[in-house]
């Protein structure tokens, strides 16, 4: 496919990461405002924030901490640094930590997953605690672990001091942040996440249930957390699926369970009425061919380094226009992931997204009669062009 054709077809298939502020507010009714400190409302797809308030104040997170606990252990999992079978010898400072309790026994041994349920599940200080130990060491540890892992998920407005979410001033997040964290759960690893859908868990004779009403009223949602003290009120961290489509929820600051549920369910209906994503292109797939110069190969393939994925009010599709263009005399050597290129997408000649192009395979340097040649050649296109 030449990159006329391409750009030609692009008009009408490009994807794209839209604010809903790139449209005319008559178009769609203005969002709920709700009885809470901060919300979000999240795409899971493009990533795309299409509701906030207050979403990137400092808060309070209460239990909603858990999701990077929990976060950080399924990560370990993936590493093959620790087993879901693997005991956990429970200390005493585990045992004896407040709160919320899976209640598991000083000096007993648990598995890694019994934990990881106790924690997603039955909001579990003292499983937290356990699992935080046997990962780090220690909970200071541990928290240095959590820092640096909200450091590497691009989580700017939160900081942690403990595996719990018990009080601490210096212990923080935001609406905004806690989507992204969610985002990443979802998409890294959706067998352990499928623990979050999970109503109740049994445990040392005590049967819990899992504090997510929606996980009841709705059918749709199938995560993840909440969180409840004094200082930050009651807060949730909820996912749906309606049609293909995943919404991540997010709210602070309410004043109860029950109203946690309800301001939630306002933001995913919202959502799920007046927004739409489509993924078309994934990322690595070949999208064209650049024309490459002093090359063991005269063609570069040109694709995207992440999926392009559109999220925007419904019915918007038909309205938008795209471009693709290619960098100028491509010389080679070209290494894989290289940007090579720029697709624009435009609404009403408003760039409103913009991707780079990178090259999927790399392009070595040819050998000496080939750049000889391409170097006249490039001589002659550069005087008449």
């Amino acid at each position: 496919m030449n990159i006329t054709t391409f750009a030609k077809r692009l008009c009408l298939l490009v994807p794209l990461l839209l604010s809903p502020a790139a449209f005319a507010v008559e178009m769609m009714p203005s969002p709920p405002q709700l009885a809470a400190k901060a919300y979000v409302l999240m795409d899971a797809s493009s990533g795309n924030v299409l509701v906030e308030n207050n979403g990137d104040q400092r808060l309070p997170p209460a239990s909603l901490t858990k999701l990077m606990t929990a976060y950080i252990a399924t990560l370990e999992i993936r590493r093959g640094q620790i087993g879901e079978n693997d005991p956990v010898t429970v200390s005493e400072n585990a045992w004896r930590t407040g709160g919320s309790r899976m209640f598991i026994k000083v000096g007993s041994q648990v598995t890694v997953n019994d934990l990881l349920h106790g924690i997603i599940i039955q909001s579990g200080n003292d499983a937290s605690v356990a699992l935080s130990e046997h990962i780090a060491g220690s909970e200071d540890a541990f928290a240095d672990l959590m820092n640096k892992t909200a450091a590497d998920l691009g989580l700017t407005n939160t900081h942690f001091m403990n595996p719990t979410g018990l009080p601490n001033p210096e212990h923080y997040s935001s609406a905004h942040d806690m989507a992204v964290l969610a985002r990443a759960i979802i998409h890294e690893d959706p067998a352990h996440y499928a623990i979050y859908s999970q109503k109740e868990f049994f445990w040392n004779g005590i049967k819990q249930p899992n504090r997510n009403l929606l996980l009841w009223r709705d059918k749709t949602v199938d995560g993840l957390k909440t969180g409840h003290t004094d200082e930050a009120g009651y807060c949730m961290v909820s996912s749906a699926v309606r049609d293909g489509m995943r919404l991540i929820a997010v709210v602070f600051g309410t004043n109860s369970d029950v109203a946690r549920a309800a301001e939630t369910q306002k933001l995913l209906t919202y959502g799920f009425r007046f927004f739409e994503t489509q993924t078309f292109y994934q990322k690595g797939a070949e999208l064209a061919q650049a024309p490459v110069w002093k090359g063991t190969t005269n063609q570069v393939k040109a694709g995207l380094a992440q999926d392009l994925t559109m999220t925007l009010p419904k019915g918007q599709l038909k309205k938008l226009a795209a471009s693709m263009t290619m960098n100028p005399q491509l010389v080679a050597p070209i290494a894989k992931g290289d940007v090579i290129g720029k697709v624009e997408v435009k609404l009403d000649d408003k760039v409103v997204h913009s991707a780079d192009l990178i090259a999927l395979d790399a392009v070595d340097e040819g050998g000496i009669f080939r750049r000889m040649w391409d170097s006249i050649r490039l001589f002659f296109y550069g005087l008449f062009n």
